[in-house]
C-alpha cells in the first residue's frame, strides 16, 4: 500500500450498505475506482463472518496495492494479514490502553491471537474532539479519524462536529488525519476549504449506482 500521506481517498466495505453484493465484488470496484485505503466495516456481524469477508477481501485489494482496514477485530487483521486495523474511543481508550505499542507488541485484544509471519498491522483511531484527538497522536497511531463532520445514517446518534473540529485539526494535528461523516459530493469542497486533504466517504459511494464511478469523481475532486 502507499504511504498513509499519500491516501486520499478512504473508502468502505460496509456490510450494511452491500445490500446482496458480495463483499470482494465491492471491494474491486472500490479499488478500480481509485481508493486508497478500504476498510471492511461489519458491525452486526460474528468474528467468524468478518474473517470470512476479510478473506475474500485480502487478495483484490493486494492487487490493487490498497490497504486493507479491519474495524474493531484487531485479531482478524493479524490473522489474516491484513494493514491496518482502526479503533474507536471505547476499543481502545476506554478500554484501558494508552499507547498503540501495547496493542501490536502484546496483541492484546481479540484474546489469543494467532499472527501471519511478519505481520505488522498498523492502528487508525477515531477522534471526536480535539482533547480526544490530542490524546489519540500522543498514541502513536498510523491515522486519526476526524468526524462526523455532519450528521451521517452510518452512526445517527453521533452529533456532528462541524467544520470546526476539521479547522482545528488543520492547525493541529501534524499526523495524517481523514475528515469522515456524511461527506458527498455537494459537501466535499466546503470540507476541503476547512482544510481536509484526505475524506472517508461511506454512503455516498457505496449508494451510488456505479460505485466505481463515484470513486473517481472523489478522487477527481481530492486532486
Amino acid at each position: 500500500m502507499k504511504p498513509l500521506s499519500d491516501c486520499r481517498l478512504y473508502t468502505f466495505v460496509d456490510a450494511a450498505y452491500l445490500n446482496g453484493r458480495a463483499p470482494e465484488r465491492v471491494a474491486q470496484e472500490l479499488c478500480d475506482g481509485g481508493s486508497d485505503l478500504i476498510q471492511l466495516r461489519a458491525k452486526n456481524c460474528s468474528p467468524d463472518e468478518v474473517r470470512r469477508m476479510a478473506e475474500a477481501i485480502l487478495p483484490v485489494t493486494r492487487r490493487a496495492g490498497v490497504g486493507l482496514v479491519i474495524n474493531d477485530h484487531l485479531s482478524i487483521a493479524m490473522e489474516v494479514g491484513a494493514e491496518m486495523c482502526h479503533l474507536g474511543q471505547e476499543d481502545f481508550f476506554d478500554a484501558g490502553f494508552k499507547e498503540v505499542s501495547q496493542l501490536t507488541s502484546k496483541n492484546e485484544i481479540g484474546g489469543t491471537v494467532r499472527p501471519r509471519a511478519g505481520t505488522k498491522v498498523q492502528i487508525g483511531l477515531s477522534t471526536h474532539a480535539p482533547e480526544q484527538a490530542k490524546r489519540a497522536v500522543a498514541a502513536g497511531p498510523g491515522y486519526v479519524a476526524i468526524g462526523p463532520v455532519y450528521a451521517t445514517g452510518t452512526k445517527p446518534t453521533a452529533k456532528p462536529v462541524t467544520l470546526e473540529y476539521v479547522r482545528w485539526a488543520t492547525a493541529n494535528v501534524a499526523i495524517p488525519w481523514f475528515a469522515i461523516g456524511g461527506i458527498n459530493l455537494t459537501n466535499l469542497e466546503e470540507v476541503l476549504a476547512a482544510g481536509a486533504r484526505r475524506v472517508c466517504v461511506v454512503s455516498a459511494i457505496l449508494s451510488a449506482p456505479d460505485v466505481a464511478g463515484a470513486c473517481r469523481e472523489f478522487k477527481k475532486r481530492l486532486g
